[in-house]
């Protein structure tokens, strides 16, 4: 099963009121287990860097003045991702902005049948627990000490570790009786039926009762029913 980890980066938090993208990075995975295969890219985005998303990011429009735009970083992004599952945290945000830059380029947009989100996730699975990416790396001691800023493929390659761990971590056992199905953002665990242990008693064993229970004042065990 191949699943693209995704995060992206933004000059702002309003895809439909004109921010555009930054970075984008993703991480392959085969069963939920990273395979070493990752895409990042920086992207001009034809408009100023807000010093707000700076703050976040520290992507300045220095930086990005000679990066490729998004036309011309489409095809690659869209040939890396393939028709994988992509796991996001908070969903909605980023695909949300991949799916305008695509519109921009009159390309039809990714479903959001085909997202994940951890964010959703995490929620269902510890209500009232924090669900940032920060928490769930504290909560599975993922090391994220250098995470100073937000960046699209280090934040993917935390997130890949993290849904590692929601899936079940790397427990050899569990990779033998489990097996993992995710459809849309529900994680439906099927588990695989093991034969009921025999309890049926030896002879050995119907030998040392007998011998038990006539040692015992007026055992019912031995009287007639």
């Amino acid at each position: 099963m191949r699943e693209i980890v995704l995060d992206t980066e933004t000059t702002g938090l309003h895809a439909m009121g004109g921010d555009r993208l930054v970075e984008i990075g993703g991480v392959e995975m085969i069963n939920h287990v990273p395979t070493g295969a990752h895409y990042h890219v920086y992207i001009n985005p034809e408009r100023i860097v807000p010093m707000e998303a700076q703050r976040v990011h520290g992507l300045t429009d220095e930086f990005l003045a000679d990066k490729p735009v998004f036309a011309e970083v489409a095809g690659g992004f869209l040939d890396f991702i393939g028709d994988a599952k992509l796991v996001i945290h908070n969903a909605e945000f980023d695909m949300g902005f991949l799916n305008m830059e695509l519109g921009r380029l009159g390309l039809p947009p990714i479903p959001m049948a085909r997202s994940i989100d951890t964010v959703a996730l995490a929620r269902r699975r510890w209500p009232g627990a924090q669900a940032s990416l920060d928490a769930l790396c504290r909560r599975f001691g993922i090391d994220n000490s250098g995470r100073t800023l937000h960046g699209a493929l280090l934040d993917a390659q935390l997130l890949a570790e993290v849904w590692l761990e929601m899936c079940g971590g790397r427990e050899p056992g569990l990779a033998i009786t489990t097996t993992v199905e995710v459809t849309e953002t529900t994680v439906v665990v099927e588990r695989i039926a093991r034969p009921a242990r025999p309890h049926a008693p030896t002879e050995a064993e119907l030998a040392a009762h007998l011998a038990f229970i006539k040692g015992l004042t007026d055992p019912i065990w031995l009287k007639e029913g």
